[in-house]
C-alpha cells in the first residue's frame, strides 16, 4: 500500500528504492507504466506523470516507449523462445524497421555482453543470463525512463558489476533516467545519486545515500561499520572505507567459533557430467559433503550451480558419473523418496506453489511427508516472516514473500539434506538474517545444508565452506576464509576491506570494539 505520495524525480538521475520486504517497492515501480492500476488492480488516485505522459490513461502498451520496465522475476516478460528473437519481439510491435532492429540488437548486445547468447533458447539459460536478455529486451525501444525490480537479484558479483556499470554509462552518456529496487545495498549504494526509502508505512522518503543510510537499518556492511566507528563521511565503497583505515586493521578478529561436529558424507559426486542441447553444463564435477557442513556453490551465470543442485535432489540424471546422498543413488532412487531425504528450493518459487493459502501449502508438504499436518517446526513461521500471511494467496504475495514461502514449504518436512538456489533473492536484511539464524540451527540439530548464491555476504556469515565453479568444473573447494582471502571477486565487503581473510563480516571486527 502507498498514500499520499509527494515524489520528483529529475531527468537524467539513477535512483536508488530501498525498503523491507512488502513495503511497496513493486507497487511503486509498477505505476510509472500504468501495471498499478491496469494489470495488478487496486485503487488509485492523485496524479502521476512520466515522461510528460499520465501512465493511467496511456495503460502499458502506450508507455512502453517511454518506460521500460523489467521485473524481479525475468521469465514473466518472456514471450518468445530465443533470446535475439525476444530482443526483436517488442521492436516488431513497434514497427521498428529492419535496420534499425538489427543496429539495437547488436548495440543492446554487446553493452550487456550477451553476443554469444544470440541464438540460444531461452529456457537454457541460468537465471542470471535470463536477467540480463530481459534487460536488452526493453533497452531496445530505448525508452526514456528505465524501471528496474531487483536487476542484480541473480548474477553473481562481477556480472552486477558489469550491468550496474553499463546502467550507469547509459544514465552518463545518454541521459537515460534509471529507477531500481535493491536489497543487496552494497553492490548499488555506490552508482545512486538519490536513495528513496519506503519504511512500510505507505510513505517515501528520499536524500542522498549517505544522508538515507546513516538513518536506515538495512545499511551495507560498510556503511554500517563506519557509523559504529563513527567514520565521517560515511564510506560508500571499498575505496572510501580504506581511506578512513590509514593502513591500519584490527589487531584481531572474533575468530571463535567452533568448527561444525561432522558426520559421515552424505553428498558423494564423481566425475559429473551434464551438457543441454549439446553446451556443456558440468564437466567432471567431484564434490563431498558431510553431515553437519554448510557448503555455498558459488561461480559466475552459467557456471552450473543450479545444474549441480538438480542432480543433488535427482532432478537431472549424469550423462556420466555417479551421484549419492543420504546414501542414495540418484540414478537408481525414484525422485518420491529423494525428496523424503533432501528438500530443494528452486530459484523461482511459483514452482513450488499451487495452494490457496500459506498455511495449506505448508500443511500439504508435512501430509505429502507422513507428517503430523497441524504442526510446524518449532520457529519456522518467526524464522522466515511469514506468520502474518498464513491465510493469504501465495501467488499474491511480492517475489520476497514468496521465496520465504516456498523455503517454508521444504523446511516444513524437516529434511535431513537443505538444498537452497538462490534463497536470498528479493530477501531484506532482517529477514536475511532470520533465516540465517534458521539454518544455523538446523546445522547445530546435524543438517546438511548446500547452498548456490550470489550473495557473498550470506556466505560470510554462515558458511563453513566455499565451493567455487567456473564453466562447469570445480575452480576451488576449501574453508570460507581461506578462499575469500585469495579470491577477492567472492569475498564479503569486509573481507576486501582487511584483505588477509580473518575479518569476514561486521560482527569479526566489532567483536573486539565491544
Amino acid at each position: 500500500m502507498l498514500r499520499e505520495i509527494n515524489l520528483q524525480i529529475e531527468p537524467g538521475t539513477l535512483v536508488l528504492v530501498i525498503g523491507a520486504s512488502g513495503a511497496g517497492k513493486s507497487t511503486l515501480l509498477r505505476c510509472l507504466n500504468g501495471l498499478v492500476p491496469h494489470f495488478y488492480g487496486g485503487s488509485i488516485s492523485g496524479l502521476v506523470r512520466v515522461a510528460g505522459e499520465n501512465p493511467i490513461e496511456r495503460q502499458p502498451r502506450g508507455m512502453s516507449r517511454y518506460v521500460g520496465l523489467v521485473f524481479q522475476d525475468p521469465e514473466t516478460q518472456f514471450v518468445v523462445d530465443t533470446v535475439e528473437a525476444e530482443l526483436v519481439f517488442a521492436m516488431e510491435n513497434h514497427g521498428v524497421s529492419q535496420d534499425t532492429m538489427r543496429q539495437r540488437v547488436e548495440q543492446v548486445m554487446a553493452q550487456l555482453e550477451i553476443s554469444h547468447l544470440r541464438n540460444r533458447r531461452i529456457s537454457t539459460l541460468s537465471g542470471g543470463e535470463k536477467q540480463r536478455v530481459a534487460l536488452a529486451s526493453v533497452l531496445t525501444l530505448e525508452p526514456q525512463v528505465l524501471v528496474l525490480d531487483e536487476p542484480t537479484s541473480q548474477l553473481d558479483p562481477q556480472a552486477a558489476d558489469e550491468v550496474l556499470q553499463a546502467l550507469q554509462r547509459l544514465n552518463r552518456d545518454l541521459g537515460l533516467t534509471i529507477i531500481l529496487s535493491e536489497h543487496r545495498l552494497e553492490r548499488v549504494v555506490g552508482y545512486a545519486d538519490q536513495v528513496l526509502y519506503l519504511p512500510g508505512d505507505g510513505t517515501v522518503h528520499m536524500g542522498s545515500p549517505r544522508e538515507m543510510l546513516a538513518q536506515i537499518d538495512q545499511a551495507p556492511p560498510l556503511v554500517a561499520l563506519g557509523r559504529a566507528l563513527g567514520w565521517t563521511p560515511l564510506p560508500l565503497s571499498i575505496e572510501e572505507a580504506r581511506a578512513h583505515l590509514n593502513g591500519q586493521g584490527p589487531e584481531r578478529c572474533i575468530t571463535t567459533a567452533s568448527a561444525p561436529a561432522l558426520g559421515e558424507v552424505e553428498i558423494d559426486v564423481r566425475d559429473l557430467w551434464h551438457a543441454y542441447d549439446g553446451h556443456l553444463a558440468l564437466g567432471g564435477v567431484d564434490l563431498s559433503v558431510r553431515q553437519g557442513e554448510t557448503v555455498a556453490i558459488m561461480g559466475a551465470n552459467g557456471s552450473g550451480k543450479t545444474t549441480l543442485l538438480k542432480h543433488l535432489v535427482g532432478l537431472l540424471q549424469p550423462d556420466r558419473g555417479t551421484v549419492q546422498v543420504g546414501g542414495l543413488d540418484t540414478h537408481r532412487t525414484s525422485l518420491e523418496e529423494l525428496i523424503r531425504v533432501v528438500g530443494y528450493v528452486p530459484q523461482n518459487p511459483n514452482a513450488l506453489l499451487f495452494a490457496d493459502t500459506v498455511q495449506e501449502e505448508l500443511s500439504f508438504t508435512r501430509r505429502n511427508h507422513g507428517l503430523d499436518a497441524n504442526t510446524l517446526p518449532l520457529g519456522l513461521l518467526d524464522a522466515l516472516g511469514i506468520g502474518p500471511y498464513v491465510e493469504s494467496y501465495p501467488r499474491d504475495l511480492s517475489v520476497g514473500e514468496r521465496q520465504r514461502v516456498a523455503l517454508g514449504a521444504i523446511l516444513a518436512a524437516e529434511p535431513r539434506i537443505i538444498l537452497l538456489d538462490e534463497p536470498t533473492r528479493g530477501v531484506d536484511r532482517v529477514q536475511k538474517e532470520a533465516l540465517m539464524r534458521y539454518l544455523a540451527a538446523e546445522r547445530a540439530n546435524g543438517r546438511t545444508v548446500v547452498v548456490s548464491t550470489h550473495d557473498v555476504e550470506l556466505v560470510a556469515e554462515t558458511m563453513d565452506r566455499m565451493v567455487i565453479l567456473e564453466q562447469g568444473r570445480v575452480l576451488v573447494d576449501g574453508p570460507t576464509r581461506q578462499v575469500m582471502a585469495a579470491h577477492p571477486a567472492y569475498a564479503s565487503q569486509i573481507s576486501q576491506l582487511y584483505g588477509d581473510g580473518r575479518c569476514l563480516t561486521l560482527g569479526d571486527v566489532l567483536g573486539e570494539a565491544t
